[in-house]
């Protein structure tokens, strides 16, 4: 039987050089790493057998905190199944976690402490507060510097969970001439089957510069760096950071995620506590 290569997504933090990385497969699993892009180290985390939704999770401003939402069919705690938690990346440890009304719900993200936050909550020992995400496309991109583009389709005041149109968006590259172009291209799944792509939503990444487009054919993730490198999680498996030069693009670093099996440990102490 053919291998399927790996789902990866990640959210990089916007006060710090750090990107949390999120791969699925085999199906059942879920992998969490720490990419520190400053010394070009991935570090390997947890595994959960269960299903993470990164585009449902989020990564604390100074990278030190992931809040991710979880389906574990097997959980017998008191928060059920499907469930929203804060960890310390790239740890899934609960630090601090509450019980949703299931998969629907659209995950929660950080936001400075200010004492507004919509769940009632201890306050956290940290200085962020947790917000309700909007039921809209590209949610993490948009807290990131994403914006939709001109051209892209108006969302239909019918559709409750912004999932039946094709939404279109850009990021410029910092320091640079180029814009980093993604479009969700339906619910198919692509490549991985209905079931098995990120969180459901088919994507396509293009880089433009000066009107033309140019198709990353083998890249399912890609943002940019704060120095203008682009970063990516090629369908193959890997994370690359690439430098864009006018005619080309190099790699700079590289590590391939495609082989790795599923092998749960705990946390290291410092993991365990806030």
């Amino acid at each position: 039987m053919q291998q399927v290569t790996p789902r990866i997504y990640c959210i990089p933090a916007t006060q710090a050089p750090v990107v949390a990385v999120f791969r699925r497969g085999p199906s059942d699993w879920s992998h969490i790493g720490r990419w520190d892009l400053a010394t070009q180290r991935y570090e390997p985390g947890a595994w959960l057998g269960g299903r993470i939704f990164p585009r449902r999770s989020d990564l604390s401003p100074d990278g030190q905190y992931l809040c991710y939402f979880a389906h574990k069919p097997s959980a017998i705690w008191e928060h059920g199944d499907a469930y929203i938690a804060i960890s310390k990346l790239p740890w899934l440890t609960a630090l601090h976690a509450f019980g949703t009304c299931g998969t629907w719900t659209r995950g929660y993200y950080f936001r400075e402490a200010d004492g507004s936050d919509d769940r009632p909550m201890a306050k956290l020992p940290i200085p962020y507060g947790l917000r309700s995400s909007p039921a809209i496309q590209f949610a993490n991109e948009r807290r990131r510097g994403w914006v939709e583009e001109g051209n892209s389709p108006a969302r239909d005041p019918g559709d409750a969970w912004d999932q039946h149109r094709h939404a279109r968006m850009r990021k410029p590259q910092p320091c640079g001439t180029r814009v980093l172009c993604v479009e969700s291209v339906g619910w198919a799944g692509g490549e991985f089957g209905v079931d098995q792509a990120v969180d459901g939503l088919n994507v396509r990444y293009s880089l433009e510069l000066n009107g033309d487009r140019e198709l990353l054919e083998d890249v399912q993730w890609a943002d940019w760096s704060q120095e203008g490198h682009l970063l990516v999680g090629t369908r193959s498996g890997r994370l690359q950071i690439r430098a864009c030069t006018h005619d080309s693009a190099k790699t700079l670093f590289e590590v391939d995620l495609s082989n790795l099996e599923p092998n749960p440990t705990p946390a290291p102490i410092w993991a365990q506590s806030w």
